[in-house]
């Protein structure tokens, strides 16, 4: 057996320590017969540099390696390797010293729900939860998911979920994100998903299939993402916007609510903010929210499905084929129109039966 293999079977890689090259040095050295001056002598290095190898307190550099090589017999590239997984090894303790101070920070999220969703492995030992955990967001310390998800640009005139939900909220965020990089997309074009809208517009009288579909295909062909992610717990929206680059923008969607009215409503609202939003905030929809974009966008959404002209026939409808003819002539779902009905006249319980109910695959 070779002194390689003896020292890459004495020294295996183990996440709980790290063990220095000069233990395998001093370890050769006895093979040898060899003292550390003679060793120092040999290498040209001075006895002190010996020393503080063999301590682990200095390392092995390229030229030093290929030196122990000559005089030991040791491949320079075992030397290289022992000392790049001493020093990895280092790093990973001294992380993990420092992420068991962070533990703490989990409570505000929601990781049941994440393992339950597939999305980060179940973990009993906290720490390996919490790497897994920031390893969803994308971060390496809690400090860089405050300063990512506490920036300005999410933080200003965001909705009070956020506020006292951050977690749970910025988990959905974080779902929509992931599922929209994957999702390849034409640079952003306004004429093109102006156009787009339009066109999704008329996808409301469609089934469910065609609508996920075609509503993702017309939005991607002009740079936008539309994520579908289920509605988290403690979440209350039901949309959100992000640019994830200049020339990408992501729209988030749940299906919180289920109704049809409601999910298309979401998306026009969401569809104002990629149109006319700004570029650096996130947009949340919160129907609780006093924020003039916001205001804006649901004056957007109403107006593309049925403009406010129509208001006064609708509040007139008395039977389903009122609002089926109705729906025929805007060119929409009836279910759009029994919505607006019961908004207007705050009569919930009327022609419920008429509007749609979208659910996530599986759902009964």
């Amino acid at each position: 057996m070779t002194t390689s293999t003896k020292i890459k079977r004495r020294y295996p890689y183990e996440p709980d320590y790290a063990v220095p090259p000069g233990e395998t040095l001093s370890e050769v050295l006895s093979s040898l017969h060899m003292t550390q001056k003679s060793l120092a002598t040999r290498t040209g290095l001075t006895e002190q540099t010996i020393v503080r190898i063999l301590k682990g307190e200095q390392p092995i550099s390229f030229e030093t390696a290929n030196r122990f090589e000559l005089v030991t017999g040791v491949p320079a590239r075992l030397w290289n390797n022992l000392e790049m997984q001493y020093r990895e090894q280092l790093s990973k303790i001294q992380q993990r010293r420092d992420l068991e101070r962070s533990v703490e920070w989990l409570r505000s999220i929601p990781t049941g729900e994440l393992v339950a969703r597939g999305v980060i492995p179940d973990a009993t030992d906290k720490v390996d939860l919490l790497q897994a955990t920031l390893k969803f967001y994308g971060v390496s310390s809690v400090q860089a998911w405050e300063e990512v998800w506490e920036a300005p640009e999410v933080a200003a005139r965001r909705s009070r979920c956020f506020e006292t939900q951050h977690g749970p909220a910025s988990a959905w965020i974080r779902l929509g994100e992931l599922q929209a990089q994957q999702i390849d997309c034409a640079p952003f074009d306004r004429g093109k998903f102006e156009k787009a809208v339009q066109a999704i517009r008329y996808l409301t009288r469609e089934n469910r299939s065609v609508i996920q579909r075609e509503m993702g295909r017309f939005c991607a062909e002009a740079g936008v993402a539309l994520a579908l992610v289920r509605e988290m717990s403690k979440v209350p929206w039901n949309g959100a916007t992000k640019w994830l680059s200049p020339q990408k923008a992501m729209v988030l969607l749940s299906l919180r609510g289920k109704g049809e009215d409601i999910f298309w409503f979401s998306f026009f609202h969401e569809a104002d903010h990629v149109l006319h939003g700004k570029k650096q905030r996130l947009y949340i929809a919160d129907k609780d929210s006093d924020d003039p974009e916001e205001r804006k966008a649901d004056r957007f959404a109403a107006e593309t499905l049925i403009p406010a002209k129509h208001n006064a026939r609708i509040r007139g409808i008395t039977t389903r084929a009122e609002i089926r003819e109705l729906a025929e002539e805007l060119g929409i779902s009836p279910g759009i129109v029994a919505g607006r009905f019961r908004h207007l006249t705050k009569r919930w319980e009327f022609f419920k039966d008429l509007t749609r109910t979208f659910k996530w695959g599986g759902e009964e």
